[in-house]
């Protein structure tokens, strides 16, 4: 097993305090790896950077949505309001309720959001739009709702075959994610593949048009998707990261211990090694010290030369 490498510092007051590793792949249109940090092929969990490769895998079952659900279905939204109503629609629109979903009940994401909530529920959870259309597809296809999470469910089924056929390799462990759903297990290529797939395909689109429905105000995919021309991206728990370009290169990050505070500066470092531009400004987060910026969190110099 090839190790993880050095990507991010972080820096304060002019000296570096510490480090991330993490390992990382692009690939290009053809998907042939046009660079590699660390392990990209050895298992690991997207968390939900595989989000809209569950989607994929519902409109591959019949179910049809709007543009603007179908983002909200690969997202992992903040809960702010439009969110949470847009979510509510869509179980209304299926003859669901919010007792439908599986979700655990949670805070909004967002920590705007968070003021003034202190009820945990299952429709603020991040992943309740997905879990939405989940239910949304078990309804047009006659199936039951109660048990839709189960890995032998003939949705959940569905969508681990299309998370095989988009990633082009076998799984290599199922477990549970935070929401519950089942969670794949493929390697840094394969989730760099599902994005080459899926960049210029409905589930694209969606997430393109709708980036702050993929996300929130503020968070790293609005951010990133709002500034790249036909880029999409989704990131996933325990610094996880995935995206693609509309030409086809396609990039998956996974940090090692999980800081998901790296991810951006390095998902930035790809992109300007691939070409794109007028990305300066998401090229660091800022480190505070006495509530002002001291330092920041930063590729490395020369980390991805």
């Amino acid at each position: 097993m090839i190790p993880p490498v050095p990507l991010v510092e972080i820096v304060r007051s002019g000296l570096r305090e510490g480090v991330h590793h993490a390992s990382a792949v692009v690939i290009d249109p053809d998907g042939a790896p046009l660079m590699t940090r660390g392990d990209a092929t050895a298992p690991m969990y997207p968390r939900s950077s595989l989000k809209p490769a569950q989607a994929a895998g519902m409109l591959r079952c019949g179910l049809e949505l709007p543009s603007a659900d179908l983002a909200l279905a690969a997202a992992s939204h903040s809960g702010e309001q439009d969110h949470i109503a847009r979510v509510s629609e869509m179980l209304e629109r299926f003859s669901l309720t919010e007792d439908d979903l599986r979700c655990p009940p949670d805070l909004p994401l967002g920590q705007a959001a968070r003021r003034g909530v202190s009820e945990e529920r299952r429709i603020t959870m991040n992943c309740s739009g997905k879990h939405a259309a989940m239910l949304a597809t078990c309804v047009i296809n006659g199936w039951s709702t109660a048990d839709y999470l189960d890995p032998k469910h003939p949705l959940q089924v569905a969508i681990a075959d299309t998370v095989v056929d988009l990633a082009d390799e076998p799984l290599a462990n199922t477990a549970v994610d935070g929401c519950g759903a089942p969670l794949f297990a493929i390697s840094l290529t394969g989730l760099a593949r599902v994005f080459q797939q899926l960049v210029n395909t409905p589930v694209g689109q969606a997430m393109h048009e709708h980036p702050w429905l993929v996300s929130g105000t503020g968070r790293e995919d609005v951010r990133l998707m709002g500034a790249v021309p036909g880029l999409i991206s989704k990131i996933g728990a325990e610094g996880v990261f995935a995206f693609a370009l509309p030409d086809g290169r396609a990039a998956a990050i996974k940090i090692a211990d999980g800081g998901d505070r790296a991810r951006l500066p390095i998902a930035v470092g790809i992109l300007s090694a691939l070409g794109v531009t007028g990305l300066d400004d998401l090229a660091e987060e800022p480190v505070y010290g006495g509530g002002h910026p001291v330092g920041s969190v930063r590729l490395i110099p020369n980390a991805l030369a």
